[in-house]
């Protein structure tokens, strides 16, 4: 009798022992499993995230009176929260004008361009280049609708005759009229004669 109840006791200790072995496996492959899942979807999502990104960018537009604007960059984002607006890095501009086969160009390091109304903000190591004119700054709002220039942030007017520093340069395209200012009306806008 004695034999038989050690028997019962070994094989239920077996059964037990067995059961938590395949439990404690179980749990395991489970959390292996659920962290593969995991790090999928994790990958998933960002290939998902950078599928907004498009290299090597070209736009070409032209408004009413033939004036063409083409944008360049060597990478854009498109804006999550608004699919018109790309954000752009490596930005080359060239507006090229009707009148007079003028070519301004302008390059920045950074952009942000609106796909809809064409308006591009260029920021960071902004220059233009235009006739016999170079600005430099690190701010340009333009409207291609409005046809105007404005470059902002540590600006830099140099011609050849003359450089100017001011806070504000605004340039309309079309007319090449010209307002350079100072945010404060007690400064003046610094101009230098080259000899």
């Amino acid at each position: 009798m004695k034999k038989k109840i050690l028997k019962v006791i070994l094989i239920l200790s077996l059964i037990i022992i067995t059961w938590f072995i395949y439990l404690e496996y179980f749990k395991k492959n489970k959390k292996i499993l659920s962290k593969q899942i995991s790090t999928k979807t994790q990958i998933e999502e960002e290939v998902v995230y950078n599928s907004n990104i498009i290299k090597n960018i070209n736009y070409t537009s032209k408004d009413l009176k033939g004036n063409e604007y083409i944008l360049i960059a060597k990478e854009g984002e498109i804006d999550l929260n608004n699919s018109d607006i790309i954000f752009l890095t490596d930005v080359t501009a060239y507006i090229k004008l009707v009148k007079n086969s003028e070519l301004i160009i302008i390059t920045s390091n950074y952009g942000k361009y609106n796909t809809i109304n064409y308006d591009t903000v260029f920021s960071k190591n902004v220059k233009i280049d235009y006739v016999d004119n170079i600005i430099t700054g690190d701010y340009l709002d333009f409207s291609m609708i409005k046809s105007l220039l404005i470059i902002s942030r540590d600006v830099v007017y140099k011609n050849l005759k003359n450089t100017m520093s001011a806070d504000v340069i605004e340039l309309d395209i079309v007319t090449k009229d010209t307002k350079i200012y100072m945010y404060n009306s007690n400064e003046q806008v610094n101009v230098t004669n080259i000899k």
